[in-house]
């Protein structure tokens, strides 16, 4: 079982990730700039502590078992209502009051050699913040080349059906976690549609086209330039429908810091992305006495739609006893 949290380093001499068992966070990703200076690229906190007193919003760390919104916390599975912890405006947020974030997960492998790994795994109990049936849920850390981490998230429903749509919720600012604002960074998504969203940001269940709108990213952008035009800054889920594939993997987004010339591409199998802004950090005291504010990060969130189990048109997160979920992530490198 599970004991007390505890923090990993995985290094491979190129970049350097510390995940923790709480949350299967991502705490800090040390990568270098075309000068070789290393920078912390993401956000969060020193100690474990500020985690696990609730202060991090979502920081690093893996959402689940559904991520995103649903709406009114209610849905239907094979004729029976479940009702879900509400807890964000009239919504059920990333798994509810204690979703995968707020747990300790079992440390169940960790490799170090050529391609150093370390495998979380959880059990999410039935009716666990109102969810149906019993899931064991996996994600394993790897840094299979020098620039390159990887994510392999896998959930197995072991006697219900039940929705699961897992996210990774790390905020990245590539010149640095303690730089500033990401207005400056530049973004190309690959997705060609967003799924609008009501006055409580759940989907309206239409795919709209984003050209000729402030969230077209087809081609690169500065995050800051049109970020005006949105009410409140992005927070809005991109359809990931035109990307370049390799190894069964679809081109995501593309973000570039100008400033130290890094750049991370994301690759993802999953149907769509939450592009966040930070827009509700408000003066959180993080790494190193860091302070920060309003838009000091950006999410990238591969994830299933927002609120897909109660949108048919959606592609569907209801996961049958005995299948295997399986969402993967990469985020590579460069400078």
């Amino acid at each position: 079982m599970a004991t007390e949290p505890k923090i990993i380093e995985l290094s491979n001499g190129k970049i350097t990730a510390t995940v923790a068992s709480w949350g299967a966070t991502i705490t800090s990703l040390l990568v270098p700039d075309a000068q070789g200076n290393v920078a912390d690229v993401v956000l969060g906190f020193d100690t474990l502590e500020p985690y696990m007193k609730g202060m991090a919003p979502y920081f690093g760390c893996i959402v689940g078992r559904v991520a995103n919104r649903i709406k009114d916390g209610k849905f239907n599975v094979n004729g029976v209502d479940y009702s879900l912890a509400i807890n964000n405006g009239p919504n059920s947020l990333h798994g509810g009051l204690k979703g995968f974030d707020k747990v300790v997960w079992d440390v169940v492998e960790h490799k170090n050699g050529q391609c150093p790994s370390i495998t979380f795994q959880y059990h999410s109990r039935d009716g666990e913040e109102g969810y149906p049936g019993d899931v064991t849920v996996r994600a394993t850390y790897s840094l299979p080349e020098a620039t390159t981490l990887r994510l392999d998230m896998e959930a197995i429903p072991h006697n219900k059906a039940t929705p699961i749509s897992l996210a990774q919720h790390t905020y990245w600012n590539l010149a640095g976690h303690d730089s500033g604002d990401i207005l400056n960074h530049s973004i190309q998504i690959w997705g060609e549609h967003i799924t609008p969203v009501d006055e409580n940001t759940i989907p309206t269940g239409e795919i709209m086209p984003v050209k000729d709108t402030p969230f077209d990213f087809t081609t690169e952008h500065k995050i800051g330039e049109r970020i005006n035009d949105v009410p409140g800054g992005y927070d809005h889920n991109y359809v990931l429908d035109c990307g370049d594939e390799k190894n069964g993997l679809k081109h995501a987004a593309k973000l570039r810091d100008p400033t130290g010339s890094r750049t991370l591409d994301l690759w993802t199998d999953a149907p769509g992305m939450q592009f966040y802004t930070a827009n509700y950090v408000d003066g959180i005291t993080g790494k190193g006495g860091a302070v920060y504010e309003k838009h000091a990060g950006v999410c990238l969130e591969t994830q299933g739609f927002p609120n897909a189990i109660n949108q048919p048109n959606f592609p569907s997160v209801l996961v049958q006893p005995g299948e295997n979920y399986k969402h993967t992530m990469l985020f590579e490198f460069s400078a």
